[in-house]
């Protein structure tokens, strides 16, 4: 089981998704793809990988973010961040989360560096899933 994302020393990174529907965004992200749920409501918390995915309600600006308003994206088609998920086996990946209710843009394409695909979240929320291409692998850990 994993952790509560609270870091006894160093930091951690997690990412926060302003969702319509806490519930079911926690359910895509941990049924659909395999995250485990380590609190549910509003916020909930899904570890997925090496990282987490907090997910709330938005709401409008606060003490600490006093012009900043928290909402789902109003046109999916139109973003300046994404999550990047990075696989060691795409084609399988695109497999299990299609089986399991995942609406990719389009099946994996090759891209040359890595071949790479998109879904979204049931907010709208973009999330490439991309895995690195060998000769970049070995292009790589030849300079190193």
């Amino acid at each position: 089981m994993a952790e509560f994302p609270a870091p006894r020393e160093g930091i951690l990174l997690t990412h926060f998704i302003v969702s319509d529907d806490v519930e079911r965004s926690r359910r895509f992200y941990a049924d659909v793809l395999g995250g485990e749920t380590i609190r549910s409501g509003e916020p909930s918390f899904v570890a997925l990988a090496n990282s987490w995915i907090i997910i709330n309600v938005g709401g409008g600006p606060t003490d600490d973010k006093p012009t900043v308003t928290l909402e789902t994206p109003p046109d999916p088609d139109r973003t300046s961040s994404f999550l990047n998920i990075r696989v060691a086996d795409i084609d399988a990946v695109y497999r299990d989360w299609s089986a399991r209710g995942a609406e990719f843009l389009t099946p994996p394409q090759d891209r040359g560096a890595e071949i790479r695909c998109y879904v979204r979240d049931p907010d709208g929320h973009l999330i490439e899933v991309g895995q690195t291409s060998q000769a970049l692998l070995e292009q790589v850990s030849g300079a190193a």
